[in-house]
């Protein structure tokens, strides 16, 4: 573990080494199935036919606010949006701002596009809601959650709906990825290229790196990236996705886009959620509800 943060070494010992594969896709799913059933206080669950929105809003505020919607990761075949209540939570009250966390359907039963036509569901549900401030909103995501905000941005461009910013944590973004040979997987935590090939082949019903994967599927084949929203990018350098970040990251520059990158020395996938304690994460973490402040406004 030589290449992981000290701060994180503890929690990497403890974290998982292999990917997702259809063996234990029925016993995660069952897993994130029961979390979604905890109640915790102040969160409004709402139905919007099969999907579910777990909406957070600061108390004792009036009028339209800013919102984020968030997009829960599982390299599209598990999650759900009650995993990342304690974020979501936290960015509500850090900012003040609303944020609607939604549930999407997943692959393999429910390939591209179902997973983003939900998402963007979501964002225009989001928009007419008289406690949003419909200039005022951000889409969000970590790992898939990620990879979709960033195809709910693009599409939002194509379709002329503002939006403010793209926070991408450590986003899933290119299904190439699983054809790279150099990689050391050594220090890799919760996510891998067996898994990577498990949850692209899922998603898109193609295998990775076919030459017909739909851009909007994999947002780093889309060609033209410019007038699309800001973006903010946060990934670590023990990440199998970092190098594909960065590289997205560039393209959105060269393209015109402003885009911040935060890179963490020593971090793994997921290094946020299993050690959210850590002094690395809390900076990680700052640098992130900043992004979302200053865009937002």
């Amino acid at each position: 573990m030589t290449r992981i943060h000290p701060d994180l070494r503890r929690a990497a010992r403890l974290s998982p080494k292999a990917g997702i594969g259809p063996r234990l896709l029925p016993v995660l799913r069952w897993m994130t199935d029961r979390m979604s059933r905890r109640s915790r206080s102040g969160i409004e669950t709402i139905e919007l036919g099969e999907q579910v929105v777990r909406l957070h809003r600061p108390p004792g505020v009036t009028g339209p606010r800013p919102a984020l919607l968030w997009i829960h990761g599982g390299g599209y075949v598990i999650g759900t949006p009650a995993q990342d209540d304690p974020l979501c939570r936290e960015m509500c009250r850090e900012l003040g701002v609303v944020v609607a966390a939604v549930s999407y359907r997943l692959a393999p039963q429910h390939p591209f596009p179902a997973g983003l036509d939900d998402c963007f569901a979501g964002l225009t549900w989001l928009r007419r809601q008289p406690f949003v401030d419909a200039s005022r909103i951000a889409v969000g995501g970590a790992s898939a959650g990620g990879g979709l905000a960033a195809a709910v941005a693009l599409r939002a461009r194509d379709e002329g709906v503002p939006l403010r910013l793209q926070l991408l944590v450590y986003p899933m973004l290119d299904d190439r990825t699983c054809l790279r040979t150099d990689v050391d997987e050594s220090d890799f935590r919760l996510w891998n290229l067996r898994g990577n090939n498990f949850g692209w082949r899922s998603y898109t019903g193609m295998e990775p790196g076919a030459v017909d994967v739909p851009p909007l599927a994999a947002v780093a084949r889309c060609e033209d990236l410019s007038g699309v929203a800001p973006a903010w990018v946060g990934v670590g350098t023990c990440d199998l996705f970092h190098d594909e970040d960065l590289a997205y990251a560039e393209r959105l520059r060269a393209a015109g886009v402003p885009c911040e990158v935060e890179v963490v020395d020593g971090a793994f996938h997921g290094f946020d959620s299993v050690a959210p304690k850590a002094p690395v994460v809390r900076r990680f973490t700052k640098a992130k509800v900043a992004a979302l402040a200053a865009a937002l406004g």
